[in-house]
């Protein structure tokens, strides 16, 4: 288990280098990911073990939050000055999102009629 969190921790340095290397405007841990992603599908598939290692990731996600939780109270005095532009930011991105998986849903699902049957599976004749 201790290879794969060093998997889990290489690619997010790795991610960093890049981010660094190539003046790239995506965070160093996003690339990382990315890296992750892609090894994961050139191996086709999620060991046993790598996913034990993500589960207990998951099962503690909530401390992750805890400097995310400090950087916001160290900063409220900013954030009430902010408050309106900041309100504004995230109902406009929750609505954008909001659009854009619809969109993507149904142009991926296809249009279905009352019957459930896909407008392509229907015969003219």
């Amino acid at each position: 288990m201790i290879f794969y969190l060093t998997v889990i921790f290489g690619c997010q340095l790795a991610g960093e280098l890049l981010k660094m290397a190539l003046e790239l405007p995506v965070p160093g841990p996003v690339i990382g990911m990315v890296l992750l992603f892609a090894g994961l599908v050139i191996h086709r598939g999620i060991p046993a073990d790598f996913a034990k290692v993500g589960d207990a990731f998951l099962a503690n996600l909530s401390l992750l939050f805890v400097p995310a939780g400090v950087g916001v109270m160290l900063h409220m005095a900013m954030i009430g000055e902010q408050g309106l532009a900041i309100s504004v930011a995230l109902v406009g991105s929750t609505l954008a999102t909001i659009s854009v998986t619809a969109l993507i849903m149904r142009a991926l699902s296809g249009r279905r009629n009352d019957d459930g049957i896909s407008e392509g599976d229907v015969s003219d004749g």
